[in-house]
């Protein structure tokens, strides 16, 4: 008789997905969070023999983009499962109880599984007033945050509005709106999925990093995960090419636009934009914003919508030319560039054949070997014509 299996094994084979299946998404989580294919075995048994972690998503001043994020799952992947089957005890938007039910369990949640519990926030937390700008049961948001990200194993912020105050921190800020990091300082084992929304595949690879290790990833500056936010958009796009060879969009819908030149004078932010999207793509990885023709507008840095606005209007300097250079000006000296390289290219070309003698021009002759007899009539050497 066949042993019983894990939680995770129960899930796997209710929902039809195959042994096979789940060694290949093992596999592309190592490649997610930047680790050797080989760790894709030890991620597959860690997250077998998992307890099923426990979460509490807390939603403030948001507009609900993230948790919409997290529930566009179009197939039953494994991913899907991963973030579908975690015990979300607690989430304003899915859960069935309301008013005072809803927030008894929260309670409950925080006082029994102190220390063992996942903290998800969502939007930003406001302070002004006394937090009065959002409450929930009575209590306002920053109490709230307080309370369950001080007892929780480990604090997600997920979104701009969590990471980094977002759109109601915007100048000029009336509600005193915060993320977590400032909200609530201090906390040890905070992580930032910034960008709006965050990707779900993001959160899928730090929750399978977590179940495998115990510990968070290597974090940023601004406590991102390095494997998601460790290289600009700039970096991994697929119309860096165009950029490289001064090649660009000059308005929407022309020939340019349509070949996939390169968006940065349409106001693209992704030289000083740290993210996955060009890898991870959206909506099943079928496509990503610049994909699509629309340039980067920055959402997963901080102060985005103060810094990168106007959203169709290119910043006035590029990252790594010298300051106060205009990309009108790169364009052409990487035209230029271009075409001096092929220039070159070529003549060394031409050299290099021309030593081999396999350079074929019936005015220019190949010189005579030395030890070939003089022409009758030629001009004696030294002679002069």
């Amino acid at each position: 008789m066949r042993k019983p299996g894990s939680w995770f094994e129960t899930e796997l084979e209710q929902r039809g997905v195959s042994r096979r299946e789940f060694v290949e998404f093992c596999g592309v989580m190592a490649t997610a969070l930047a680790l050797p294919k080989v760790f894709g075995a030890r991620i597959a048994e860690a997250v077998l023999k998992a307890e099923k972690p426990v979460i509490v998503w807390l939603e403030f001043q948001d507009c609900a983009g993230n948790t919409e994020s997290f529930l566009r799952a179009t197939k039953p992947t494994v991913a899907d499962i991963v973030l579908d089957v975690l015990s979300v005890d607690y989430h304003e938007t899915i859960m069935a109880a309301a008013g005072h039910q809803a927030e008894d369990v929260l309670a409950k949640t925080v006082k029994e599984k102190k220390g063992a519990y996942l903290a998800v926030v969502e939007g930003s937390i406001p302070t002004g007033a006394n937090g009065a700008y959002c409450t929930i049961g009575g209590r306002s948001a920053l109490q709230i945050a307080r309370e369950v990200c001080g007892g929780a194993a480990a604090t997600i912020a997920v979104g701009t509005c969590a990471t980094f105050g977002g759109l109601p921190a915007a100048s000029p800020n009336p509600t005193g709106a915060l993320g977590v990091a400032d909200a609530v300082p201090g906390l040890k084992n905070l992580v930032n999925l910034s960008a709006c929304p965050m990707n779900p595949e993001n959160l899928t690879a730090l929750v399978v990093h977590y179940l495998t290790f115990k510990d968070l990833p290597a974090l940023d500056g601004y406590r991102r995960p390095l494997f998601a936010y460790g290289k600009s958009i700039h970096d991994n796009c697929e119309r860096r090419a165009h950029f490289d060879a001064g090649q660009y969009v000059e308005a929407w819908g022309d020939d340019g636009h349509r070949t996939g030149y390169c968006l940065y004078k349409m106001g693209c932010k992704g030289p000083v934009t740290f993210q996955n999207c060009p890898v991870v793509r959206w909506n099943d990885g079928t496509s990503w914003p610049i994909g699509c023709g629309h340039p980067c507008i920055g959402c997963a840095e901080p102060d985005f919508w103060d810094k990168m606005t106007p959203f169709y209007r290119h910043l006035p300097t590029i990252p790594g030319f010298r300051l106060g250079t205009p990309v009108d000006k790169v364009g052409l000296w990487a035209s230029a560039g271009v075409a001096a390289a092929f220039a070159t290219h070529g003549l060394i070309s031409l050299v290099q054949r021309a030593r081999t003698g396999s350079v074929k021009d019936e005015h220019i002759p190949p010189p005579p070997p030395e030890d070939e007899p003089e022409k009758p009539g030629s001009p004696e050497k030294g002679a002069s014509s």
